[in-house]
């Protein structure tokens, strides 16, 4: 992909929206455009962007006039929406008309909604992975120590299931242990399945997370960050198994101290 002169940032909660407008700058975008939400994006984001239009979950044609104003063809959507926002939203007349075409109200339908009403304004949607490439994690171990046989049963265990719930598109993390599914991520998110599966199994539960079948990789890139380490760490899990070529680690060097800390394995299938 040829570098943007101009990118427009999506920015969702957490990390990621920073260290994606720091690597987009390393590979060379001169200009940076963020898009963000009130309740939602960090405002640290403030400093790594050369222009930043605070608006509502919702406001999709204050999103594409601010980034057309600003001469932006190419966007990335970076980092989560709250679940709780996608039914709290206040529509403009063009996310209402967007809406009204949906059959189905999920988070994918409503991104690939998003995503094809920037193209037809002239705004490509780029992978969320894109300039953060050195993120998507390798096969093998990453962190801790090696797996048990119970422990890879789990993990093989885990993955069969993740795959057909996120096939079903219900959700992408499962948590499981001894051969019990503990929970199945809904539409409360990732952190929410942790702590709702590591109370009930204990110590030493198995989260596996997965992409899906056809994962559109414009959005919903499963992303494995300190936030998450550090929620594994309140139920002491003991394993996270993830996709490999498929699962963004951002901010490896802390994830690896942090799962080091807490015991946790983190491994890539």
């Amino acid at each position: 992909m040829q570098t943007p002169a101009a990118l427009g940032i999506i920015a969702g909660n957490g990390v990621y929206p920073r260290l994606l407008a720091d690597a987009a700058r390393r590979a060379g975008v001169k200009k940076i455009v963020a898009a963000a939400f009130t309740e939602e994006t960090d405002d640290r984001l403030t400093s790594k962007v050369d222009e930043v239009h605070w608006m509502r979950v919702g406001q999709l044609g204050k999103l594409i006039a601010c980034f057309r104003t600003a001469g932006v063809a190419h966007a990335v959507m970076a980092g989560q929406i709250a679940p709780k926002n996608l039914f709290d939203l206040r529509p403009d007349w063009k996310t209402l008309l967007l809406l009204a075409r949906l059959k189905r109200r999920n988070a994918e339908s409503i991104f690939a909604a998003i995503g094809d009403e920037l193209g037809r304004s002239g705004i490509t949607l780029l992978p969320a992975t894109s300039f953060l490439e050195d993120c998507l994690l390798s096969e093998g171990l990453i962190v801790g120590r090696k797996l048990s046989r119970r422990e890879e049963e789990d993990v093989a265990f885990g993955f069969e299931i993740a795959r057909e719930v996120s096939r079903l598109d219900i959700g992408q993390t499962v948590i499981v242990r001894n051969g019990t599914v503990l929970a199945v991520e809904g539409f409360e998110g990732t952190n929410e399945a942790i702590r709702r599966g590591g109370l009930l199994g204990g110590k030493n539960a198995v989260m596996v997370k997965v992409a899906k079948p056809n994962q559109d990789m414009r959005f919903d890139v499963p992303v494995i960050g300190v936030a998450t380490i550090d929620v594994a760490s309140e139920v002491h899990l003991r394993v996270i198994a993830v996709e490999a070529g498929r699962t963004l680690l951002l901010e490896k060097d802390a994830v690896i101290e942090s799962a080091s800390r807490a015991n946790i394995s983190i491994v890539a299938r």
